[in-house]
């Protein structure tokens, strides 16, 4: 009996003591510091090498010379004034009381057939009688309907006597990335043929008040219909989408205070190749001299920073020279911002600036009476532009493809690691609260490491978004007309200290999978040939290299993984050129 007794007891204490035995063993033939740094430098080179190479290789550059280009105008004096030979007195702003009246229209979008039912807010000057000119309004860039839409400038032409038309914006079921322009344009000009057929409207003076990113639609509209009378252009963009809103980034990102790094997000994301995934609007053929064939006058604001006024007025006069048209007015107002108003326009009661809605007025009504102008074609503030429009920007399809690469692998390796996580994580809370001991197995400290890593690249990437958060804040509110602050914080400082953690992490990861060589040599997995039963040992957890589960070692791999995409994801913006 007690010869079973020991013999049972012996049994019992034999896997204990190969548990115990088993540090011994993978400690035995432990490699030197200089033996761990030789192996943990050359993989920290590669990684390093790998990473910078991409920064490298998707990096964008684009000539933004030369910097703070300016425009003189002939005169301070913004005023607008004609020859009136003929003797009549020139109606001004609020001759006559406007009427208001609503009609619909049916929109239909010629490349689908969609239709969009608009209604359009017709203004009229009371009494004014016969042959009166005509205006209709084009949106710019959001969903403005007819009601909260150009109420008071269009309510000042009106009562200076000019039949006005606000539609609903046509917009079908497009987003502010995939308006169709074109089928836009069409619509306008089916606004425009109705003012044309009233009788009270002089279907000869009919014209346009176009803004922002309307003003791509009026080159369309102005190839489609040269009768149009004439032509004001607030802020006009003047260049393609992808120059206009390449410049307009690099610029404010300057403006707000933003890192390098930051601005460098610009390049890139405006060299994608856009019509991969149907955005086909970033490269409109919109410089067409036609678009500048009829009497235009055109209006900045000081304050504007979305507008490259300087190249944009310079290039409007070039291409209305060459339609040979000399009649192009240019205003610049200070205060005014990107709308002419001296603040959020979405304010109630934000008005224009200076005297912008009496010039423009003053020049419509000159205009349709087909006076001769005797003021200055250019006048007011001197017009600035802090940088050129990147003009060398364009589609690479070879970086379009990487870059979506990169982020659907991050976020669906990310995915992938939380699911596996999470199963990990029930299963450790099980063992716990039954007491069943370690529920992952992981040797050598490779489940801290893991884990630290884990959380440190993690916040890496808050810290990423939250320094780009703050750049787009900054950037909206300067476009609202507000001041760039002193201290620009965390878009400032928080790029260099990216920089710095992920060359850390990557020296973390370097050492741990140094490690990883250096149990395993020990374990005799990596000699030529393995050692006997050595790979069978490591793969039932029997003496594992690094967890005695599968499900930990699979959460190890899984995660190295996703926090390598993640690195590549930093790579392909640029963290990684010092």
């Amino acid at each position: 009996m007690n010869d079973v007794s020991n013999q049972e007891e012996q049994t019992a204490a034999r896997p204990a003591q190969q548990e115990r035995q088993i540090p011994q063993r993978q400690t035995s033939g432990a490699w030197s510091r200089v033996h761990r740094l030789a192996v943990n430098v050359p993989i920290f080179i590669i990684l390093l090498g790998i990473l910078v190479g991409v920064s490298h290789i998707t990096a964008v550059s684009a000539n933004i010379q030369p910097t703070g280009q300016t425009m003189s105008m002939l005169s301070s004096d913004t005023s607008v004034t004609f020859d009136n030979t003929t003797g009549a007195t020139l109606p001004k702003q609020n001759t006559y009381k406007v009427t208001k009246r609503y009609i619909t229209i049916n929109a239909k979008r010629p490349s689908t057939g969609e239709i969009q039912k608009i209604r359009v807010l017709i203004r009229e000057p009371e009494g004014a009688g016969g042959n009166r000119p005509g205006v209709v309004f084009m949106h710019g860039a959001g969903y403005g309907t007819c009601d909260n839409s150009f109420g008071d400038v269009a309510y000042a032409l009106s009562s200076a006597g000019f039949v006005t038309a606000v539609i609903d914006k046509p917009v079908w079921s497009t987003n502010d990335i995939t308006r169709d322009y074109p089928a836009s344009a069409k619509i306008y000009d089916q606004t425009i043929n109705y003012l044309r057929s009233l009788d009270q409207v002089d279907a000869g003076k009919v014209g346009i008040y176009a803004t922002s990113e309307s003003t791509w639609i009026s080159s369309y509209l102005l190839q489609q219909d040269p009768k149009i009378a004439f032509q004001v252009l607030l802020s006009p963009m003047v260049f393609s989408p992808r120059q206009s809103l390449g410049f307009l980034a690099s610029q404010d990102f300057t403006l707000v205070g933003a890192h390098d790094g930051y601005q460098s997000i610009v390049r890139r994301v405006f060299d994608m190749d856009g019509t991969m995934f149907g955005l086909k609007n970033f490269d409109l053929d919109i410089e067409k001299p036609a678009a500048y064939s009829i009497p235009t006058f055109v209006a900045y604001g000081s304050k504007d920073v979305m507008t490259a006024q300087v190249e944009g007025a310079r290039k409007i006069l070039d291409l209305a020279h060459q339609a040979g048209n000399w009649d192009v007015t240019i205003r610049s107002y200070p205060v005014a911002n990107h709308v002419l108003r001296l603040g959020n326009e979405a304010d109630a009661g934000t008005g224009f600036a200076d005297d912008y809605v009496k010039d423009m007025v003053a020049w419509t009504v000159g205009t349709a009476a087909g006076l001769k102008q005797t003021s200055e074609r250019a006048a007011g503030s001197t017009l600035y532009q802090s940088i050129a429009v990147p003009k060398d920007l364009h589609a690479d399809r070879g970086l379009t493809v990487y870059g979506a690469w990169v982020h659907i692998a991050m976020l669906v390796t990310l995915l992938l690691t939380m699911v596996i996580a999470l199963v990990a994580l029930v299963k450790k809370l099980v063992f716990i609260i039954r007491r069943k001991g370690p529920a992952l197995g992981f040797t050598y400290g490779f489940g801290g490491a893991l884990l630290s890593l884990t959380i440190t690249t993690l916040a890496t990437l808050l810290l990423f978004g939250g320094g780009f958060g703050q750049v787009v804040m900054g950037i909206v509110l300067l476009a609202w007309g507000g001041a760039p602050t002193d201290d620009p914080g965390m878009m400032y400082w928080s790029w260099p200290v990216i920089q710095v953690v992920c060359t850390l992490v990557v020296w973390a990861w370097s050492r741990v999978f140094a490690r990883l060589i250096e149990v395993a040599q020990t374990r005799g997995i990596v000699r030529i040939p393995p050692s006997k039963g050595a790979i069978d040992n490591v793969v039932s957890g029997r003496e594992p290299v690094l967890a005695s589960t599968r499900l930990a070692r699979v959460l190890f791999w899984v995660t190295a993984f996703a926090m390598f995409h993640v690195l590549l994801f930093f790579a392909f913006w640029g963290l990684f050129i010092y």
